[in-house]
């Protein structure tokens, strides 16, 4: 029995009643609760909420997804002046802090505060790029787009992922992957609208653009969304088990070093064009967009898979893929050649973003607690998010005709390769070498 259902049996009890000979009346059958039963996987309200999860991550990963055009405007120096490391510390800071305010966001959600979630992450992201607009250095840009912008979404990612699972089991990673395709949405619009505006208005009203284009989108989940379920008594803000379930921490230790030479990626693609001189100024920004154009597909069609055969066996040879196209930049010589590996990782690298939730849901056995793992889980992975982009441009060197990019490249290769082998190892861990959904 569910506690609201406990409250409703409790008060339909005549206070003075002390006599225990006679049951009280048993309750209709069409007035009990529902909220024990299993997700409906389906319908009007389980399809809202798959809207609303589209606009959170349009808004949360879509926004990350952008940093790519801010990484090679600031690079131009027309801001202010900061190293390629530098500047990589603010998209990575933002990274951080989304997936880090997750610890709390997660236990406040299954506390059952959607609302507040929500109502915080809608404002904190809209005054980050209020703020941002008339941001002049670069500790300022670090403080609002990195850090107040990164709490904000925090606030809203871990409800775009803790919300559907309530609502869908069977059909879940295909309507994870639906919500997640946002974030690439947001990447393909966001950064086309900056860069569009940015010659004819000026950075600062490019950026508050973007900041009503969030407001707006963002009161759609505002409306649709709610919890269907949420546990009977509150519970820690960590699950200390999560520590000892080994299975899971290898799967959080994957992703971690995956995440590096993901964001490296994310991060440097668009700036690589322009600075070695393989694409001009305009195709080196449109190189964002194209590359979450592709991941549209890479966060729907591989979830779509992980449905049907298990979401183990879809991410382990998937982020080896993202590796191999890693690799694959070392011998980029042309705009063309670059735009199809912009492409191939676009479309592979949704897997580390559309993934992860449905994995951490699938290892977790105690679905009472899928809000606080997740939220822990995807706290964790930014130890990998810091890794990535200041690593990357650390590595980077200068020459005479341009930047080498042989050690960035190598860097983010290495580091999903291992991600990839271990999830390999996970998997063998779990079913063997069985043909088996996993």
């Amino acid at each position: 029995m569910t506690a609201v259902s406990e409250i409703e049996t409790v008060q339909d009890r005549p206070l003075g009643n002390t006599d225990n000979s006679s049951p009280p009346e048993p309750r209709p059958q069409q007035e009990k609760s529902t909220q024990g039963d299993g997700p409906p996987d389906g319908g009007l309200v389980a399809w809202l909420q798959v809207i609303g999860g589209f606009m959170l991550f349009f808004n949360t990963w879509g926004m990350l997804n952008t940093f790519g055009v801010f990484q090679t405007y600031y690079e131009s120096g027309e801001l202010f002046q900061a190293s390629s490391s530098n500047i990589s510390w603010i998209g990575s800071l933002q990274s951080c802090c989304l997936l880090l305010t997750g610890l709390l966001s997660g236990p406040v959600l299954d506390r059952g505060y959607l609302r507040i979630l929500l109502v915080f992450g809608t404002f904190f992201v809209t005054f980050s790029l209020m703020m941002l607009s008339v941001c002049r250095t670069y500790w300022e840009a670090l403080i609002c787009q990195g850090v107040i912008l990164g709490i904000g979404g925090g606030c809203l990612f871990v409800p775009a992922v803790a919300v559907l699972p309530m609502y869908f089991r069977s059909k879940l990673a295909t309507a994870m992957g639906l919500a997640a395709s946002g974030s690439s949405t947001g990447g393909i619009i966001y950064p086309i609208v900056f860069y569009r505006l940015v010659p004819r208005i000026g950075f600062s009203w490019a950026v508050r653009v973007l900041g009503f284009m969030a407001l707006g989108t963002l009161l759609i989940p505002l409306a649709v969304m709610r919890l269907r379920v949420k546990p009977a008594k509150p519970r820690a803000i960590l699950d200390w088990s999560t520590f000892t379930d080994l299975h899971f921490m290898i799967l959080i230790g994957a992703f971690v070093i995956g995440y590096a030479g993901l964001y490296v990626g994310l991060f440097y693609l668009s700036y690589f064009g322009e600075a070695t001189g393989i694409t001009n100024e305009s195709l080196s920004f449109y190189l964002v967009p194209i590359l979450n154009a592709g991941s549209v597909f890479g966060r729907t069609l591989p979830n779509i898979l992980a449905d049907k055969i298990g979401p183990l066996n879809v991410v382990a040879p998937g982020t080896m893929i993202v590796s191999i196209v890693l690799f694959s930049l070392l011998a980029v010589k042309s705009a063309a050649s670059l735009v199809v590996c912009v492409v191939f990782f676009g479309f592979f690298s949704g897997i580390y973003v559309a993934l992860p939730a449905v994995c951490f849901v699938a290892l977790t056995h105690d679905k009472s607690k899928i809000g606080t793992r997740i939220g822990m889980g995807m706290a964790m992975l930014g130890l990998g998010v810091l890794m990535g982009g200041p690593g990357g441009g650390g590595i980077q060197q200068s020459r005479d005709n341009g930047m080498d990019f042989t050690g960035t490249w190598i860097y983010a290769g290495a580091t999903t390769m291992a991600c990839s082998i271990i999830l390999f190892i996970l998997r063998f861990m779990k079913a063997g070498f069985e043909m088996v959904r996993c």
